[in-house]
Order: C-alpha cells, then structure tokens, then sequence
C-alpha cells in the first residue's frame, strides 16, 4: 500500500509513462523535481543557447512545483548540469536571477552530456513547504 503521504504529480511529458517517473513527487513537506530540460511539447528549444535553456528549465521546474504546492520562496536545493564549463556562468547568472532572494544551496556540476545532444543544461530543484 503506497503513503498518503506521497503525491505524484506527472506534466504529460511523452517519457513521462515510458520511462516510469513523475514530474515531481511530494513527500510530506518536501517536492522533488525530475530533471528537467529546454524541450517544450517534445522540441527543444533555445538550442545553442545555455541561457535560453536554463531560462526554460527553471521555469518548468517551477511551474511544476507551484502545480503541486511550492512557490519559489519554498525553493530550498537547486542543481544544474551542463556539458561544457564555458555554460557555467550563463546558467549561473540565470540562478542568480531567479534565486537571488531565495539563496537555495546549489551545486552546479558539468556532465559529459545529456540524452539529447542539443541540450547544453538541465536542472533539479527542490522545496520545502
């Protein structure tokens, strides 16, 4: 018998049901997001641009997370994955903007890619309501 206490929240993704998870998941007080990216209704978008797409990324996480609950205030862990350092203070710098009042810790790490090569970030965000 699953917890009450868990929610599961899908955006009707296409990999959403073929890969097995949800968008974000809600535990109690804590909602995780799932990876997200720069594709919208299956195009990426922003390609060639780490700004644009982490611009996108965060605002389906966010979106997500307000969807099940949480604000941007509530934001209390962000990560960011891009495939080349040279991204890192674009992407940063879109964190920074977001982010600046709220100050979630963070980590950024750079990967040596992501399942679509045209995507150059991606990112996870956690809150705590």
């Amino acid at each position: 018998m699953s917890d009450p206490a868990v929610r599961r929240f899908g955006s009707g993704g296409p990999w959403e049901a073929e890969y097995g998870y949800s968008r974000v998941v809600r535990a109690g007080n804590l909602l995780l997001t799932a990876g997200c990216t720069a594709t919208v209704d299956g195009v990426v978008t922003g390609i060639g641009d780490p700004r644009a797409q982490a611009l996108t990324a965060f605002g389906i996480a966010l979106d997500a997370l307000a969807g099940a609950g949480a604000a941007i205030e509530d934001v209390i862990r962000t990560r960011m994955y891009v495939t080349d350092a040279a991204y890192a203070d674009a992407v940063a710098g879109v964190h920074g903007s977001l982010f600046a009042a709220v100050r979630p810790v963070a980590t950024l790490v750079v990967v040596a890619g992501l399942l679509d090569p045209q995507h150059l970030v991606e990112v996870e965000v956690e809150a705590y309501v």
